[in-house]
C-alpha cells in the first residue's frame, strides 16, 4: 500500500501548533504468554500493557540507521525489554541504503534479528527477497489494538503483515529561531507568497533567513514532496508515487518552479547552494538555534524529529525554537508523514517478541518521553510528551486516522528514492545547485524512476 499523510483533516489540526509553540519477565518458559510487568519502562507503578516471554540467555541484535541522541532514546526502549524478558540486545548500526546493508550482512550469514526500516519500499524489497518473516500472532494483537489501519497496511505485503510501525513523523513543519523573528519584525506566514516574503524580511535584518540539511539528500525530497502535495493535490500525488504519472508531467514542472522561488535565491540560504550541500541534516538544525540573536539561519524545515536536534543546543522547544505548518503552497498546507517499521530477519521466539515489545504502548512511552520522536500508536497517552508543541503534533497524527499518506521518496524503490548518491536524492542535489534546469531535472528523474520501477 502506498500513501502519505492526507492534507484536509490533519492541516486543520495543525494549524494549531503555531499558536501552542508561542505560549517483567513471564513465566511459562516462553510460551510468549507470560503474566504482565508490573514495571512500565515509561513510569514507576503503572502497569504493563504487554505480555512478553522468559528469553533468558537469548542474544539478539537490531539494526536501524538512528544515530546520536536518536539511537541513545532508542537503546533505552531496548534496554526495558532486556530487564522485562532476560534477553541481551545489542544496537547494530546501519548505513543508508539500508537494503544494501542487510543484504552485505544476511550474504555473511550475520543477519540482525530486527531492522528498523524506514522505506515502504524497503519492506516491500525485503518481503520479496524472503528476508523478511511474517509478524507472529502475539505481534499482530498489538497491532490490532494500538494501531489505526493504515498502519498496519503500510508494514503489509500483499496481505502478509511484515512491518510493525514503531515511529512516525510529521515532516511538514518548519522551525524557527524566536528571538531571530523578533528581531526582524517577522511572523508566521500560512502560505508559500508570504513564507518567501517573511524570508526576505529576515534576510533584512541580518540574518540569512533558511538553512538546508542539502548534504542529505532526503531533506531535499522533502521539500519537494511538501511543495507538490500541496499544490497538485492527493489524488496527483498518489499517482506520482506509484509511478503511475511520469516525472515529466506539467504538475512536477510547477512544484520545481515553485521550488526554485527559494533554491534560486542563495542569499536566502545558509552558505548559498554550495553551503548548504555541505550541510548534513543534524547542522542544518543546530545552526539555526545557536548563535545567539545572530544564527547561521533563521529557519530550518524538517518534521517533528528535529527536537532531538534542537535539544543538544540550548534552545527551548516553545520558546527558544518555535514551529509553524509548513505554508500552503495550493489551498492547503500539506502534511506528509514517514516512519520506521520493525521487521523480523530471523525466525524465533526473541525476534517476535521484539516485535510485540515494539508494537506496545510500553515501548513507545519511553522513547515519547525522550522527546523528539512521535508514535503512531493511538493508545498511547499525549501526557507521555515532553511538551505542548509534541502533545499536539502527536495528536494530529494520531486524529488523521486511515487518512494517513506516506513520504514520497519512501515509498519509491530504493534505488530511486532512498540511496544517498543516486537517483531522486543526487538529482535533486543538481538542482540545488542548478534551479533553473527544471525540463533536465524532470527528464532525469524520469529516466531513473522508469528503471527503478521496471526492476
Amino acid at each position: 500500500m502506498r500513501t502519505t499523510l492526507g492534507i484536509s483533516r490533519a492541516a486543520m489540526v495543525f494549524t494549531a501548533i503555531g499558536a501552542l509553540a508561542l505560549t517483567g519477565c513471564g513465566d511459562d518458559g516462553g510460551s510468549g504468554k507470560g503474566k504482565p510487568d508490573k514495571s512500565s519502562g515509561g513510569g514507576k507503578g503503572s502497569s504493563s500493557s504487554v505480555l512478553l516471554p522468559k528469553l533468558d540467555g537469548e542474544k539478539l541484535s537490531v539494526a536501524a540507521v538512528w544515530t546520536g541522541a536518536e539511537q541513545a532514546n532508542f537503546v533505552k526502549v531496548l534496554k526495558e525489554f532486556e530487564n522485562r524478558t532476560g534477553a541481551t540486545v545489542t544496537f547494530v548500526p546501519a548505513q543508508d541504503p539500508i537494503v544494501n546493508f542487510l543484504g552485505t550482512k544476511i550474504a555473511g550469514g550475520q543477519p540482525p534479528d530486527v531492522a528498523m526500516i524506514p522505506q515502504v519500499g524497503a519492506i516491500q524489497q525485503a518481503a520479496q527477497k524472503k528476508w523478511a518473516k511474517p509478524v507472529g500472532a502475539e505481534a499482530k494483537a498489538q497491532l490490532a489494538k494500538n494501531y489505526s489501519k493504515v498502519w498496519q497496511d503500510l508494514g503489509a505485503v500483499d496481505g502478509t503483515q511484515y512491518g510493525v510501525y514503531f515511529k512516525a513523523a510529521n515532516k511538514s513543519l518548519i522551525w524557527y529561531n524566536a528571538k531571530a523573528f523578533e528581531n526582524a519584525g517577522a511572523s508566521e506566514p500560512k502560505t508559500w507568497k508570504d513564507f518567501l516574503a517573511t524570508a526576505e524580511t529576515v534576510s533584512a535584518s541580518g540574518v540569512t533567513p533558511v538553512s538546508v540539511g542539502g548534504a542529505d539528500g532526503w531533506t531535499l525530497t522533502d521539500w519537494f514532496e511538501n511543495i507538490y502535495l500541496s499544490q497538485a493535490g492527493p489524488e496527483k500525488y498518489d499517482q506520482l508515487a506509484q509511478h503511475k504519472i511520469k516525472w515529466t508531467d506539467p504538475s512536477v514542472k510547477d512544484a520545481l518552479t515553485t521550488l526554485a522561488q527559494l533554491f534560486g535565491k542563495p542569499s536566502l540560504i545558509a552558505g548559498g547552494a554550495d553551503g548548504a550541500l555541505q550541510t548534513e541534516f543534524p547542522a542544518s538544525v543546530t545552526q539555526t538555534f545557536t548563535g545567539g540573536d545572530q544564527p547561521k539561519a533563521a529557519m530550518v524545515f524538517e518534521g517533528d524529529f528535529v527536537g532531538v536536534n534542537i535539544a543538544q543546543t540550548k534552545a527551548k522547544i516553545g520558546t527558544d525554537a518555535k514551529v509553524f505548518p509548513f505554508p500552503a503552497v495550493g489551498a492547503e498546507s500539506p502534511v506528509v508523514t514517514g516512519g520506521d517499521a520493525a521487521v523480523a530477519l530471523k525466525d524465533g521466539k526473541g525476534a517476535q517478541a521484539l516485535l510485540t515489545w515494539l508494537g506496545s504502548t510500553d515501548a513507545a512511552k519511553i522513547m515519547a518521553e525522550q522527546g523528539g520522536f512521535i508514535s503512531p500508536n493511538k493508545a498511547l497517552d499525549a501526557a507521555a510528551y515532553p511538551n505542548e508543541v509534541q502533545r499536539t503534533m502527536a495528536k494530529a497524527l494520531v486524529a488523521a486516522g486511515d487518512a494517513v499518506r506516506f513520504d514520497m521518496s519512501d515509498q519509491a524503490p530504493q534505488s530511486f528514492g532512498g540511496t544517498p548518491g543516486k537517483g531522486e536524492w543526487k538529482i535533486l542535489q543538481d538542482f540545488l545547485k542548478n534551479p533553473k534546469d527544471i525540463a533536465g531535472t524532470q527528464a532525469e528523474l524520469e529516466s531513473d524512476a522508469a528503471k527503478a520501477y521496471k526492476s
